[in-house]
């Protein structure tokens, strides 16, 4: 398995003080764990984003400090409300030789034939579950094919799901992953878009591409 190593420091500075540590490029973190009294580190931002792009929260991190190496989940990251910019994040210290529970994210694969045909509308219910491994061996994420949904009120559980050796899955197995409804009469009336550079008719007014009410997101760098 490829090592995913974050290196990072011992942290002297706390409270309201840490906006100093942010205005150099440094992240606040705390390392804990069952056998691991908390420890306040801090790491480079962009070091730190590039490991979670990699492990996400579910990805083990070799943690380097003080000529220590804990290995680690990231369990939470704190961000700034309007930047979405990280501010703090915590890791989980973990043992190698004991099982831990965790969230896994719950992807979709395939297409759906009720949606290409325009019988229904896939809904996914869930978007992730609990299970519970060694922490070298939970899953990135676990996959669903929607290629076998075909009728409306067709859907797949938890028991459905993939068997993966080494983790158990805690949540419920009758607990609904996705599912096929039936199109409203709305959705089903709903006229089809006008070809490309055909003026909409007369007293319609053209369709925005943002969501009514929603902010436009852009992402720091």
């Amino acid at each position: 398995m490829e090592k995913t190593v974050l290196a990072a420091k011992t942290r002297t500075i706390t409270g309201k003080k840490v906006n100093q540590l942010r205005k150099q490029g440094l992240l606040p973190l705390n390392l804990y764990g069952k056998h691991l009294k908390s420890m306040a580190l801090e790491t480079p931002l962009k070091d730190f984003m590039t490991v979670f792009r990699k492990v996400h929260e579910t990805g083990l991190v070799e943690v380097k400090t003080d000529g220590e190496t804990h290995h680690a989940l990231i369990t939470n990251i704190h961000l700034n409300p309007l930047t979405r910019k990280p501010l703090h994040a915590e890791l989980h210290a973990v043992s190698l030789t004991e099982k831990i529970k965790a969230h896994v994210p719950v992807v979709l694969t395939g297409e759906s034939p009720a949606v290409t045909s325009g019988v229904g509308l896939l809904l996914q219910t869930l978007n992730e579950i609990e299970v519970e491994a060694l922490p070298t061996e939970l899953p990135e994420n676990v996959s669903v094919d929607v290629s076998g949904l075909s009728e409306v009120d067709q859907q797949i559980t938890v028991a459905d799901l993939p068997k993966i050796k080494g983790v158990e899955v805690l949540t419920g197995s009758e607990e609904v992953v996705v599912k096929i409804t039936a199109l409203t009469k709305e959705e089903e009336a709903a006229p089809a878009p006008a070809p490309e550079g055909e003026a909409a008719p007369a007293g319609e007014a053209e369709p925005s591409a943002q969501t009514p009410g929603a902010e436009p997101v852009t992402e720091e760098k």
